[in-house]
């Protein structure tokens, strides 16, 4: 699994000029399930991104996590994360999840960060969206679990 997680002051998702979810302090994760993934990955996951010191103290320093500033979790499943770009011009997306086992470990994301009483927002599955960010820092980190 992995993830690339941004420390957000607003983000938003918009499916067919629709807003389906928004959220003002807090982070924007965009999720990709790799093929092999499992619960305990999803888990890991969350409980992972939901410790992240990445929220300013203060003393202006990264010492705090999501939870400590009360902020909310915007996530987005986004399968080309696990695009690979080494070989050719064009993305190989071969260790990608498929769309059964993606969403179900998306779900289960998603309820692991709830259990851990954060705020959730969501996009929706497997649609094309339209993300809108302001990304404070820039704080953007990439994380995968230990699976990976």
């Amino acid at each position: 699994m992995r993830a690339v997680v941004q420390r957000v002051s607003s983000a938003s998702v918009d499916v067919s000029g629709e807003r389906v979810a928004e959220i003002a302090n807090g982070l924007l994760v965009l999720l990709g399930v790799a093929d092999g993934d499992d619960g305990a990955d999803a888990k890991w996951m969350a409980e992972k991104v939901v410790s992240l010191r990445i929220f300013e103290d203060d003393d202006g320093k990264m010492n705090l996590s999501i939870r400590d500033v009360a902020g909310s979790l915007l996530a987005v499943s986004q399968f080309t994360l696990l695009g690979d770009c080494r070989k050719g011009r064009r993305p190989s997306f071969v260790k990608a999840a498929r769309p059964e086992l993606a969403e179900k470990l998306y779900s289960e994301f998603i309820s692991a960060v709830q259990e851990l009483d954060v705020a959730t927002q969501t996009g929706r599955f497997q649609t094309h969206m339209s993300i809108s960010l302001v990304n404070d820092g820039p704080v953007t980190i990439i994380v995968e679990s230990p699976s990976r």
